[in-house]
């Protein structure tokens, strides 16, 4: 298969689809690989190390969107992208399709095939592709909030960790899923005082077994979370319904009812946010404040850190890019049920069932798209 990987174009992206040992995996399996000249150096990969691997490099992104069969990348494909996919192609990226209809309607339009990263499942109902970069996301978020404390940034002014004789910061951690547990892992370390909010008694078992007394575990119902909400210097949205758009469990009248200079980071901004105040910002402006409390927005947030993130991501992808690629991706798809989760949209339909109710599609369903 020809198989092609453009370099990313979204505000401070700094990932890439495949490294150049993923290259190197493919070619060694009978693949064809174009890479975008440039494409690799946000992680230090030179176009010579990817030529090494067996890549024929190009010198733009149209050829690869013109000519290869499959296209891998890291974040959806933006709209001078997505005018250049075409039926018959495979995209294989993440792609958050509930908040973003314009996207959706592109990818419907182009009739490619579109398979998410964020959908593949795993045994146990587990999301082992979106898991590697939910790590990085929430073990970033407790930075981008500790530095929004800061005064200069216009946050409160407060220490996550305290000082001898000083209280710490206190952190609320909205979600107990892989998100909010890195995020609770990095705020414990630093020594503040975090709780850690869920629906689900189980995940409140096993957080609070895991912390013990290092973190403090509370049922999430409207009424418990407004006064944590109220009484936290930083509130981390951890929240996730695989394919959906994300519940908006803080509302503006709790944002109102917090300090002055708290912080506010949405993790699921990429499914829309948790926070009815939230709204997607990039790593040039990350920040903006409503009603005195500063909220950290950014879509990509594992873009900052990209080569952790990239290699950690290929990791994950690259086995099933070996599918997709080796057999085809009906055939891969009809073989492996995990990986038909991950498809999302084909020909002109869309296939994931929770994309298909939040943006009023006809759905089709995945067993008809594969044959």
């Amino acid at each position: 298969m020809l198989i092609g990987c453009p370099k990313e174009i979204k505000n401070r992206e700094y990932r890439v689809g495949l490294t150049p040992e993923s290259v190197r995996e493919l070619v060694r399996h009978g693949h064809q690989l174009w890479v975008e000249t440039g494409a690799g150096m946000g992680i230090g990969a030179r176009d010579d190390q990817y030529l090494a691997a067996g890549a024929t490099i190009v010198d733009t992104a149209a050829e690869i969107f013109r000519e290869c069969e499959m296209v891998v990348k890291v974040k959806e494909p933006q709209a001078e992208e997505r005018a250049q996919l075409h039926a018959g192609q495979i995209l294989y990226t993440y792609l958050h399709l509930a908040p973003d209809p314009e996207q959706t309607a592109d990818l419907v339009n182009s009739g490619v095939t579109a398979i998410a990263y964020e959908t593949v499942t795993g045994p146990g109902g587990t999301l082992p592709l979106l898991k590697p970069m939910s790590q990085v996301a929430g073990r970033m978020s407790i930075q981008a909030g500790a530095t929004a404390l800061e005064k200069v940034h216009g946050g409160r002014g407060v220490l996550l960790g305290g000082v001898p004789g000083v209280m710490p910061g206190k952190v609320l951690v909205i979600g107990g899923g892989v998100v909010g547990f890195n995020a609770a892992q990095m705020a414990t370390g630093l020594g503040a005082d975090v709780t850690i909010m869920d629906r689900s008694p189980d995940v409140l078992e096993r957080v609070g077994t895991h912390f013990e007394s290092r973190a403090k575990t509370r049922f999430s119902n409207h009424a418990n979370l407004e006064e944590a909400v109220a009484e936290a210097d930083l509130v981390i949205g951890a929240v996730l319904i695989p394919g959906a758009a994300a519940p908006k469990l803080v509302t503006e009248d709790m944002v109102r009812s917090m300090k002055s200079g708290a912080v506010l980071v949405d993790v699921a901004i990429d499914q829309g946010g948790c926070f009815e105040t939230s709204r997607a910002t990039t790593h040039d402006d990350p920040t903006y404040v409503v009603d005195g409390v500063v909220h950290y927005c950014v879509a990509n947030m594992p873009g900052a850190v990209a080569r952790t993130s990239t290699y950690a991501l290929n990791n994950v992808t690259l086995p099933h890019a070996l599918q997709i690629a080796g057999l085809g991706w009906r055939t891969a798809l009809r073989t492996d049920p995990h990986l038909a989760a991950g498809l999302n949209v084909h020909d002109g339909h869309v296939v994931y069932p929770a994309v298909a109710h939040e943006l009023g599609y006809k759905l089709l369903p995945v067993d008809q798209a594969i044959g």
